[in-house]
């Protein structure tokens, strides 16, 4: 049984994040990950006016006349939904934690692939897969969802994005819309990265916090190491010391980004402290013009 306080937190995802795909993204969902290919339904005798192209010319010769190819557009999707929830998903110092809205993102996926009639899943990780719940299709199976990526309580606290990946491809046999929810604060996911983009059609979606890139000018803090449990005493007052933090911050973020292009990863940043529904129509429409 569900605390009321999350249950109403659950509920109030699910309106918000069900209206913002209606309202704004279903069609910019469809258009860029619908009806990308070709699946074979059947062969049939040739009639006038079929392409010739399309004669099955083998089961032509068995037969002594022409049977064709028929062909469906191939419409059913499924969508991964990878999502880390390590030690520093715990963070965020502005409207909400990196997990609170790691798991609206999710809802806004979810339900988006719902919405087309497509089957959704879920992969929770940490240093270890802490939870899988196979794609299915249905407004119930995506309350599951949300409730498990709101609610979950892992027992890792570091990183193993290509844990996660290897998992991913032992579960599936066919492509699937992967996206990888995380601040992708660990290394050496790069290969792994490109291997599973050769599978699927992976995104990688940011999660970030101001905070993260920029130090206030706030005197001695403790800074602690969320994954690793250490801790370090810093003078924010430094000049010196907050301009330092915020160029490692902005290589961190540019190296990521290299990585992404690199591997021909589609991304998108998301911020604690911004609306993300913008970035999300950004990135759709961006997608569907170079489609």
């Amino acid at each position: 049984m569900l605390p009321k306080d999350l249950a109403k937190k659950i509920r109030r995802i699910e309106i918000t994040t069900a209206r913002l795909v209606t309202d704004t993204l279903s069609g910019d969902y469809e258009s860029v990950f619908k009806g990308r290919g070709m699946e074979f339904d059947e062969v049939r005798e040739y009639q006038p006016g079929d392409e010739i192209r399309a004669i099955d010319w083998n089961v032509t010769a068995r037969m002594g006349h022409p049977f064709i190819k028929k062909y469906v557009e191939e419409r059913q999707l499924t969508v991964m939904l990878l999502l880390d929830l390590s030690g520093s998903s715990y963070f965020g110092t502005s409207k909400m934690l990196k997990r609170e809205l790691a798991a609206e993102v999710c809802a806004i996926l979810a339900f988006a692939a719902v919405h087309s009639k497509d089957r959704v899943g879920l992969l929770i990780f940490t240093d270890r897969i802490e939870k899988f719940i196979p794609p299915r299709k249905g407004l119930q199976h995506v309350s599951r969802v949300i409730r498990e990526a709101l609610y979950f309580k892992p027992e890792g606290r570091g990183t193993d994005l290509a844990g996660a990946l290897r998992f991913l491809d032992s579960v599936t046999s066919r492509r699937a819309v992967t996206f990888i929810i995380s601040d992708f604060l660990t290394k050496d996911y790069k290969k792994p990265l490109a291997i599973a983009n050769k599978k699927h059609d992976c995104v990688a979606i940011t999660i970030t916090d101001p905070r993260e890139s920029e130090l206030p000018n706030a005197g001695l803090i403790e800074l602690a190491d969320a994954e690793t449990g250490s801790t370090v005493l810093v003078d924010t007052s430094s000049s010196k010391l907050r301009e330092k933090y915020a160029i490692t911050a902005k290589k961190l973020s540019e190296e990521r980004v290299r990585t992404f292009d690199a591997v021909s990863i589609d991304h998108i940043d998301v911020h604690t402290n911004k609306p993300y529904i913008t970035e999300f129509v950004k990135f759709f429409k961006a997608r569907r013009r170079r489609i």
